[in-house]
Parts: structure tokens; sequence; C-alpha cells
């Protein structure tokens, strides 16, 4: 009996409908021959709403439904998940599907309604975009039934507890590598860079066909084979590249509800892939102020996902890093020339100056880039029209700090380092394309 009234709801449309005869009672009370056609009519009321629970609970429980979701979601991307419900009851039945979603989402009304017929199976789809790492936890999952009476509401509440891991975003990880796969790359903003000079790695002989660089002629081959021969060369392969990511308090900063340090993790796991598909190793330097961690730079079968799991845990701090310390494990830990990609953030031309001495070192030894990100607020902010004098300084002191950011990629081409300035939801088009960029330069 207890279960029984602590799934039985009252639908608005029988609270309507008793201040209906609230009100025609009151108005029999000065016309006594409307009283009878009241109480006659509210006898029916009544019929409707006791025939209404019978249809309800009489046959015992009649609507199934579970939780359908992937294991793991992909962090900022659009993630389906499914709703499998199932009409047994012998009529068609109005429902009203209310999923417990994890908290962080702070959905406050995360309802789907939908109708079914006799012996029905439908399955509803919704979608979540997460915008941070880490376990998200969906709690029941509760269906609202009612007949076509719409009385009474029945309550079914399916035990759907279940726990998923929230991962970077490995959707747009797979994009780009279908992508690369299909040297489609162009489609998403990705240019085509036109190669530059003579690739050195040797990958076969051919015959010769019009149009081939006389100097890739092969005499021995040519000689042998009585037809001219040439050599054939493709991109060298099996170049170490590093994404270097700064958990420091300047990776803070939120942009559409994102982190920068989440911009930088989704385009690492991109741009790693990536760069595996092109026959280099990837591999991931994380730095704080208590030193640096280093996922060495491999091209085995699992690297992807030891790269998935080391990003999937990190998260920012509120101190500086100690760039001593990570140059220091930098430099012992990685011998071989390789292809650094610092993902930090400078707002002025002081703070870049601050860490410079430890570019320079490293672009000795290393082929150095440095990606920084555009302030777009402070954009937006520079280019208002000014209608006061307080205007004008705050116009003034935003373009002064959206210059200062041309100046530090200024001060590091100086210096012979490249660098990479970027609004933060094109970071990972113009990463890849960077990257892209110093292959066909044949810099790596």
């Amino acid at each position: 009996m207890f279960s029984f009234f602590r799934t039985l709801y009252f639908s608005l449309r029988l609270f309507f409908v008793a201040l209906a005869f609230i009100l025609l009672f009151t108005l029999a009370y000065f016309l006594p021959l409307l009283f009878i056609v009241v109480k006659v009519l509210f006898a029916i009321y009544l019929v409707a709403i006791l025939a209404d629970i019978l249809l309800l609970y009489v046959l015992g429980n009649k609507i199934l439904a579970n939780r359908i979701v992937a294991e793991k979601l992909s962090n900022g991307d659009e993630n389906e998940v499914e709703i499998k419900i199932t009409n047994n009851y012998p009529l068609a039945i109005d429902v009203n599907v209310i999923d417990e979603s994890p908290e962080q989402f702070q959905y406050r009304k995360m309802d789907i309604k939908t109708r079914l017929q006799p012996k029905e199976t439908k399955n509803l789809i919704y979608n979540l975009k997460p915008t941070k790492r880490g376990v998200y936890s969906f709690g029941y999952l509760h269906v609202f039934a009612k007949t076509f009476l719409g009385f009474i509401e029945r309550r079914y509440s399916f035990t759907a507890e279940t726990e998923v891991a929230v991962y970077p975003s490995y959707i747009q990880m797979q994009k780009y590598e279908f992508l690369a796969i299909s040297n489609r790359l162009t489609l998403s903003g990705i240019k085509k860079i036109r190669r530059i000079g003579q690739n050195f790695e040797f990958e076969q002989i051919r015959n010769y066909v019009q149009g081939d660089d006389f100097r890739t002629v092969n005499w021995n081959a040519t000689a042998r084979s009585n037809e001219l021969m040439v050599n054939q060369y493709t991109d060298e392969k099996s170049q170490q590249v590093y994404c270097v990511i700064d958990k420091g308090r300047v990776m803070r900063m939120p942009f559409n509800e994102f982190s920068l340090l989440d911009y930088s993790i989704n385009a690492s796991l991109a741009l790693s892939n990536i760069a595996i598909k092109k026959y280099d190793k990837a591999g991931i330097i994380t730095m704080t102020e208590e030193g640096t961690k280093i996922l060495a730079a491999e091209r085995k079968p699992d690297q992807m996902k030891r790269i998935n799991n080391m990003l999937y845990a990190q998260k920012t701090r509120y101190l500086e890093i100690d760039f001593d310390k990570s140059y220091m494990e930098i430099k012992k830990h990685i011998r071989q020339r390789s292809l650094l990609l610092f993902f930090t953030n400078f707002e002025t031309l002081s703070s870049l100056k601050r860490h410079l001495p430890y570019y320079r070192a490293l672009a000795k030894y290393h082929l150095v880039v440095v990606i920084f990100f555009e302030n777009t607020e402070l954009e937006k902010l520079a280019n208002e029209k000014a209608e006061n004098l307080e205007d004008i300084f705050t116009n003034t002191i935003a373009e002064k700090m959206v210059y200062d950011k041309k100046l530090i990629v200024a001060e590091l081409l100086k210096y012979g380092i490249q660098s990479v300035l970027t609004a933060p939801e094109n970071l990972t088009v113009n990463t890849i394309n960077k990257y892209l960029e110093l292959k066909a330069r044949g810099w790596i």
C-alpha cells in the first residue's frame, strides 16, 4: 500500500477539473436546478479517476525502460544518451521520461515527453556536452505514465545508476584521424602546405615518368634494367613529437565554459594521433611547480591509449610552473632532436621574457614551437565604439594588450623560435597546420 501511494501522482488536469467543479457548485447555490446536473457530472468525474487508477495499476508493471550510454564520454562534444522504453499496456500511454543526469550539468528539468502505442518500443535520444574531464554519475531513470483520461500519473523508477568517465575529446581526434587517412584534412581548415626542398628518406626505386627530377635518377639501376629508373623518397619518419602542456595558473583562464588547459589537452590528443598516423613518435610532457612528468614518445599500438589515460587526469594548478626544473628534466630525458610544442599562455611581453632563456636553450637541441592564445574578448573590447572618455581609456588599454601578443610573436621569431597565436576554438586546426608545415619544410 505504501508503494502504491509513493508512485501515485495527481496531474494538473485533475486539479483544473476539480477547480471547475468548485465554481459550478458555487454557481449551483444560486441556481438550484443546476445542482443535480453538477452532482451527476461530479460522480462521473470520481468514477473516471477510479477508472484511471485501475487502468494504470490493476494489471501490474507495464512500462519498461533502460538507459544506454557509452563507457566514456568525449569532453567538449555532443554525446548521445539513448533511453529505450517499452509500453506493455493494452492501450496507448503518454509518458514523461525524467533522467537523473550527472550533477555537473546542473539540469533542473531533464524530461522527454512522448506517446507509446500498445506494445510499442521507442528509443529516445538526447545529447550531453560535458565541459570538464572526470567521473560523471547518472542516477535513477523515472517514467511518469498516464492514460487518455490524464487524471492520474504513475511513476516508474528504474535503477540505472552508473558512472562514466569523461575523457579528452576522442570524437575530435577520430574526426581528424579519418580526414588524415583519406587526405581530406583541408575540409576542416587544415592548409595544404606546398613541399619545400627534397625528402631524404629512401622509399623505393621505380620507373621514370615525365616530370620526375633528373637528380633522382639511379644510374646503377638504370644500367641493370636498361630502363630509366629513379629513386623515390618519402617524408622522414620516426621523428619525436612532444606536446608540452603548461599546468600553471595561466591555463585556468576560461573560454566558452572550457579552460585553456582543456583546449590544449584536446589539441594534444588530436595532434598526437595525427603524428602517429604520419609514422612519427608522439609523447606528452606536463609541467607544474613541482616538476615535470614525461610520457616517452613512441609509436607502439597502445601509445594513444597511454596518452589518453595520462591526459584524462590532468588538472590546472594555481601556482607558476618551475621552468628551471622542467628544463633540466627535458634536457635529461630527451636526448634525440625532437619537436617540442609548448601549450602555454602569455598576456604581456614581460611574462614571456621570464621563460625566454629556457626556450632559447631548448631551441639549441630541439625544434621549439610556442603555442599561446588570443584574448578574443579583449579584441572585441578594442573594436567597440567609444562613446565617452572612460570608453576611450578602456579601448586603448585593450588595444595595448592585443598588440602585446603580436610583440611576443616577433620576440620569439627574433631568436628563431616558431610560434602559433590562436583563438582557443581554432587551437587544434592551427596546431596541426603548424605540424604539417614543419614536416613539409623538412625541419623535422
